[in-house]
């Protein structure tokens, strides 16, 4: 296999890589700034947007989406879509924008995108997919591009899938070790992680294989690179309520429930700024359960930051909760 993989700044990184997943209405600019200020990854990735808005004329609203600061760096653009052409001209528009590299979705089950032949349904049509990821290189340039898909859809297809996707010579290739079928409804497969490290080295790729599932801490995740031999992991679900998951100095479990409470008013507060007018501030309500649990009275703190409208809100709630008076005491910058 010709060695003209293009690693850009992966290359520069020590492994085990970590890196935070794409999940959309999740991983905004606000969730990322507050990872990177309690516990900051190697890699950050944008919520995933559509290459036929950004190709469209309304660009520049859905560019919004992939608003980033310099605290996020190194930070990869996720996108998703069925049409060569617009991978190419989003690709142009992702290296303008300054990201680091671009990460193409062939693995999202949501039945929206599969009904426009993308995310997981790519791996159905993998001509297709071979052509989104050339088209997508050719506009990259130098940009590295990676791509995030499973082991298969309706069943284990990897050791047929994966070759194929090797030969169009990404930078990356992250692996949720699970079908589009099971969802999250069994758990992941680091076997197959492990197999797709082992079809990767027979073949002599430089691309990288990252593996996602079913992660639920930082020495779980350095565990699993030992017995699998990734280069890196990806963590999802397990980041929810837990800014510090990738601090090895800090542990959740050393967090005090002031703590908790008041980056939980931080980040909504930041939310608050940068989104108002542009996002339902309902969206940032997912995070409420995730940071409000696991403690005396959190069913009933969280039944009243549920009904709370914007930051201000949220603030005095924790403030009366964790009982200190005022809120000049307990402001947050």
């Amino acid at each position: 296999m010709p060695k003209k993989t293009t690693l850009g700044f992966w290359s520069k990184l020590k492994k085990p890589i970590m890196c935070l997943a794409p999940m959309s209405d999740v991983t905004d600019s606000a969730f990322r700034q507050i990872i990177a200020k309690y516990g900051k990854p190697d890699v950050f990735f944008t919520e995933f947007v559509s290459v036929a808005g950004l190709a469209s004329l309304n660009r520049d609203k859905v560019a919004k989406t992939l608003y980033f600061t310099r605290k996020e760096r190194p930070i990869v653009a996720q996108v998703w879509g069925s049409e060569p052409e617009q991978f190419y001209e989003s690709t142009r528009l992702i290296r303008k924008l300054g990201f680091d590299g671009l990460d193409i979705n062939m693995g999202c089950p949501d039945r929206a995108v599969e009904k426009q032949g993308a995310g997981a349904a790519l791996m159905k049509n993998p001509k297709l997919a071979w052509e989104i990821i050339k088209a997508a290189k050719r506009g990259a340039g130098p940009l590295p591009v990676s791509i995030k898909t499973r082991i298969g859809y309706n069943s284990n297809i990897l050791e047929e899938w994966l070759p194929g996707l090797l030969q169009t010579e990404p930078a990356v290739l992250t692996i949720h070790a699970r079908t589009r079928m099971q969802m999250s409804k069994v758990r992941a497969d680091w076997n197959l992680i492990a197999l797709a490290v082992k079809i990767r080295n027979q073949l002599k790729s430089r691309t990288l294989i990252v593996g996602n599932g079913d992660i639920q801490s930082l020495d779980q995740a350095r565990l699993r690179t030992e017995e699998t031999g990734v280069d890196g992991i990806m963590v999802g679900r397990a980041i929810f309520g837990n800014p510090w998951f990738f601090n090895a100095k800090k542990h959740i479990e050393d967090i005090s429930l002031k703590e908790r409470l008041l980056v939980l008013a931080e980040h909504t507060r930041l939310f608050e700024k940068l989104y108002r007018g542009q996002k339902n501030f309902d969206t940032m309500k997912k995070h409420f359960k995730a940071y409000a649990s696991g403690f005396n009275g959190a069913k009933a703190l969280r039944v009243k930051l549920m009904a709370c409208k914007n930051a201000d809100e949220v603030q005095n709630t924790i403030n009366n909760y964790i009982n200190i008076g005022g809120r000049d005491i307990l402001r947050l910058p």
